[in-house]
């Protein structure tokens, strides 16, 4: 199974920043070292060109974060401070999105080491996200003619509020997001499909949700395509999360979105969205037990 990677695109923070710049780094060593992936299966993603940001963003909006004018407040809204590696950084991670949604079609399944930046909107960035990956991936594929209909499967801890607000209006993007209600964004936007759960939901509830959500999106999206963002924070250990979810149901809803896309005869592009756990250890395990998975659907 390909896999696509930008964590060499170093991202400096300030000291005792809290987001887990770490797990990119060690969730790809663990990989290796484990032989889920090789080296021959490990890429470094072309940086998504103004091109490809556009169909998912303002062109202000980008000429603004590539020349380094954004507003303080803007800055502050996304959580990390500009720099030329950022921009870098996160062109790279929309690119790696772009580029598993072209192994997927080859393959059935492949992974974005990183991406899942659903909180990025149109005109502004948001909750350490830049770009929206998932939605300028799901408009290039149907740029490029290569999917008519697309499906993102949205199961990270937060709702993925900027995907929803770009692709309100596209009937050929469902747009599906389970998480947990009272979390962050407090303003939630109106995806195709949302389930919000309520504050310490365990693994049956979650997954009976997960069961009727999936069946709902996929009858109603007739899609040929799915882009799954499988993030580490329903997990019981996560900071940010307030679900618990233990690693055991996490595998059991990675299996459920893969089976469900299968039997829908889908490729999939997997990104890995969120995850805070006190230990990043934790949440690289959370990662790496997606991806191993996602290697078992593979067809190459």
């Amino acid at each position: 199974m390909r896999a696509f990677y930008s964590d060499i695109f170093v991202l400096p923070l300030p000291e005792g920043h809290r987001f887990p710049m770490a797990k990119y780094r060690l969730l790809r060593e663990r990989l290796l070292e484990s032989g889920v992936i090789t080296p021959e299966q490990l890429y470094v993603p072309h940086a998504a060109t103004d091109i490809e940001l556009l169909r998912a963003h303002d062109a202000d909006y980008v000429r603004r974060v590539q020349s380094g004018a954004l507003s303080p407040q803007e800055i502050r809204r996304i959580g990390f401070p500009w720099t030329p590696a950022m921009v870098e950084r996160s062109r790279r991670s929309s690119g790696a999105t772009i580029e598993a949604c072209y192994a997927a079609l080859q393959d059935g399944v492949a992974v974005n080491l990183a991406g899942g930046t659903h909180h990025a909107f149109r005109d502004r960035g948001g909750g350490y996200c830049v770009f929206n990956d998932a939605a300028i991936a799901a408009k290039t594929l149907q740029a490029e003619g290569l999917a008519h209909r697309v499906v993102i499967i949205d199961c990270d801890v937060h709702q993925g509020d900027g995907t929803a607000a770009i692709l309100r209006h596209d009937p050929t993007v469902f747009t599906f997001s389970i998480h947990c209600e009272s979390n962050y964004p407090f303003h939630k936007e109106q995806s195709d499909l949302d389930i919000g759960l309520p504050d310490g939901t365990t693994d049956d509830a979650y997954l009976a949700a997960l069961e009727y959500g999936l069946r709902e999106s996929l009858r109603r999206a007739n899609a040929d395509f799915a882009i799954y963002l499988a993030g580490a924070d329903p997990y019981e250990g996560d900071q940010l999360g307030k679900l618990k979810v233990s690693m055991a149901g996490l595998a059991a809803r990675d299996h459920m979105v893969l089976n469900a896309c299968r039997a829908a005869g889908l490729p999939v592009a997997i990104a890995m969205a969120g995850g805070y756990a006190k230990r990043v250890e934790e949440t690289v395990a959370v990662h790496y037990q997606t991806v191993a998975i996602a290697a078992q659907y593979c067809r190459a």
